[in-house]
């Protein structure tokens, strides 16, 4: 039977409990999120006592359903001030649901500044004060806990940047083979390190299958379903070939490939950065153009990006790092944007938000457009060890801004805006602004319509129709973000009905329900509704529903068009 298992740092205590009625058919963002709302004060101290950081595998996550191995977290950001849930991929939501654990809730702070780990199996969990962990980097760590627990363990980590509270933080999750998957946006990884947390492992060895009320309707919803992404072009082609940086080049190509931190729509360097590129590059030096962030993986659009030498590199290279760190900052050294994505892995940081950082602080005169050997060095010498610049640059984008007296800031509600302009994709600006997340594209990921065509078209440079098509899609993602599912399901989604008909009957086969379409959307707009109520007493009204004054001042080229939006329209999202 699923079970609540609750860690209070403040008392060095576990305890588990039974899940409430009203959380038996939450998982995942949903979970999160409603545990979040409910436990922690909206306007208490992020990295203080009274925040939580929440823990749970969506509803589908351990069965047999391809690409549904997602973990949620969820918190009070210390980057943004408003409630937060990040998902990655990785091993530990499968053992966590095979564990029959529906949410970890970590709680409290401790009275010592020890370091602790918390290590959960089919015994239960327990807390270990830990004395050959700390300032370690998330690579050195891991081969530590797998020297300890073998090399199955599931891991949750942070680096340095997560041990100093740094708003840049994430939290790193070990994946299937023991490369890491990242937990990235909103700072997570500061409330991880306030709790004097270095790692949780989890060991899900003796336990049982995930139980299905109707395993023979289960086995039929999900051969549909994953029918449905190898059979779309997106999921079962370009992404599986090229990864995510497949978009490289086509989102250049439509002028919304935010460069020179957002001056241009265009890099002239594209090229070198693009996922053909890499795809040449990683198949020319043995390395795995296609891998899996998690077990059940279907889609495989991570690769395993060795060096010149054919040693391993990175892996997980994703567009938006290879945008940010790319374009963004005018590096069209791909190796350099490839040691820097292991630098941010191994020091815990979110690739996005420092990327989005460096192109402010570039700005500033910290370091020069392009010097990809100069922004290594200062995430490694700076953020990495804490100097009083790594602090700063460590507080993340807006942080540096106010700083040094910047006006190109690129934030909403204080976090970074990622991987498209908004100016030239208006769909992706309406979801930048009124997210309850701060700017996060993949909340409500216009792009899929704006630029792909996928489930329709929408002239991404007029405003006409996107603040409905950013509402369906916020709607849906938070709904999908409960599953336990990739956001890439959207693709077949949006153009094969039979997708998210599957995804349903899926669901109603693994508990014996009876979920129609209709329910899956109303918890959609539930979840969106209860975030804005979290942000709104703490202290987020309408009027932080909007982006950044520099976008509607300066027009953007090729398309020369700036941001245009009212903000009586964006108000409108959420008239629902």
């Amino acid at each position: 039977m699923d079970k609540i298992c609750r860690v209070n740092m403040s008392d060095l205590t576990v305890t588990f409990g039974d899940v409430p009625s009203a959380w038996a058919g939450l998982g995942g963002r949903g979970l999160t999120s409603t545990i979040v709302s409910a436990e922690v004060p909206p306007d208490c101290h992020p990295l203080g006592v009274n925040n939580k950081l929440v823990f749970a595998p969506g509803l589908l996550t351990g069965t047999a359903a391809a690409s549904s191995g997602r973990l949620s977290a969820g918190a009070k950001s210390p980057l943004t001030g408003t409630i937060k849930e990040s998902n990655a991929g990785g091993t530990a939501a499968r053992m966590m649901a095979r564990l029959e654990l529906k949410a970890l809730i970590l709680e409290g702070l401790p009275k010592e500044k020890a370091w602790y780990s918390i290590h959960i199996n089919k015994n239960g969990a327990t807390i270990h004060e830990e004395h050959e962990v700390e300032g370690l980097g998330n690579f050195a760590l891991i081969d530590v806990v797998e020297a300890r627990f073998g090399k199955r363990v599931g891991i949750l980590s942070i680096g340095q940047a997560g041990e100093m509270r740094m708003s840049l933080a994430n939290i790193s999750v070990k994946d299937p083979d023991s490369k890491i998957r990242s937990l990235g946006r909103g700072g997570l990884g500061a409330v991880l390190g306030s709790k004097r947390i270095k790692f949780i492992s989890i060991d899900d060895e003796g336990t049982p299958l995930v139980k299905l009320a109707d395993p023979e309707k289960f086995k039929e919803a999900s051969k549909r379903f994953s029918k449905t992404l190898q059979d779309h072009p997106v999921t079962g082609q370009g992404l599986p070939t090229y990864g995510t940086a497949v978009l490289v080049n086509i989102i250049n190509e439509a002028g919304g490939l935010p460069t020179r931190n957002f001056t241009y729509g265009q890099f002239d360097g594209h090229e070198k950065i693009s996922g053909e590129t890499i795809h040449d590059t990683i198949v020319a030096r043995g390395g795995k153009p296609k891998h899996g962030c998690h077990p059940g993986c279907v889609i495989q659009c991570s690769q395993i990006y060795n060096d010149a030498d054919g040693k391993y590199l990175t892996s997980g290279f994703e567009y938006e790092t290879i945008w940010g760190i790319g374009a963004g900052c005018c590096i069209d050294d791909l190796d350099d944007v490839a040691t820097a994505d292991s630098v941010m892995d191994d020091i815990g940081v979110d690739s996005i938000e420092t990327a989005v950082m460096f192109g402010v602080a570039m700005e500033a005169g910290i370091l020069p457009f392009g010097d990809g050997k100069g922004m290594i060095r200062m995430m490694r010498e700076e953020i990495g060890k804490g100097t009083p610049l790594g602090r700063v640059l460590g507080g993340g984008t807006a942080n540096v801004g106010r700083i040094y007296g910047m006006t190109r800031v690129p934030v909403v509600k204080g976090q970074g805006i990622p991987a498209y302009d908004p100016r030239s994709i208006k769909g992706i600006g309406v979801t930048y602004a009124t997210s309850p997340m701060g700017a996060d594209h993949t909340s409500g990921y216009s792009i899929t319509t704006n630029i792909l065509n996928v489930g329709g078209h929408a002239d991404p440079l007029k405003k006409e129709g996107q603040v409905a098509l950013s509402r369906n899609l916020q709607i849906a993602t938070a709904a999908v973000d409960s599953t336990g599912m990739c956001i890439f399901i959207a693709f077949p989604g949006l153009d094969i009905p039979d997708c998210l008909a599957a995804l349903v009957d899926m669901i109603n086969a693994r508990f014996g329900i009876e979920l129609t379409m209709d329910d899956v959307t109303n918890l959609g707009k539930t979840i969106l509704k209860m975030e804005r109520q979290f942000n709104i007493a703490a202290g987020f009204g309408k009027e932080h529903d909007r982006l950044p004054e520099f976008f509607s001042l300066e027009p953007i080229s090729p398309h020369n068009v700036v941001w245009d939006f009212t903000g009586e329209e964006l108000d409108a999202f959420w008239d629902f």
